[in-house]
């Protein structure tokens, strides 16, 4: 398995439903670890967990080619862009 740093610089969106659902709430559950322990290293992965969850691209993915989209959630992000450049 190679690392292409090329391919993790193009946004592309490879994290799953499933996925998102996993890192927003182990995300959040770190996010208010970290509040009662102070751990900077809890809040960093917490924010990266929260962020990848929320914009739907984890750079790691890119980088060694893995996706965990399905074909619909794929198809449905391409159908919401484009909604949104008519309405603009």
């Amino acid at each position: 398995m190679n690392f292409d740093y090329k391919r993790m610089l193009k946004f592309e969106h490879n994290v799953g439903a499933k996925d998102k659902k996993i890192r927003l709430i182990s995300g959040v559950v770190l996010l208010t670890a970290s509040l009662f322990t102070a751990s900077i290293f809890f809040l960093l992965v917490g924010l990266v967990l929260v962020a990848t969850s929320y914009f739907g691209w984890c750079p790691a993915y890119s980088g060694f080619g893995k996706s965990t989209c399905d074909v619909t959630d794929v198809v449905s992000d391409a159908v919401s862009d484009v909604k949104e450049k008519i309405e603009e």
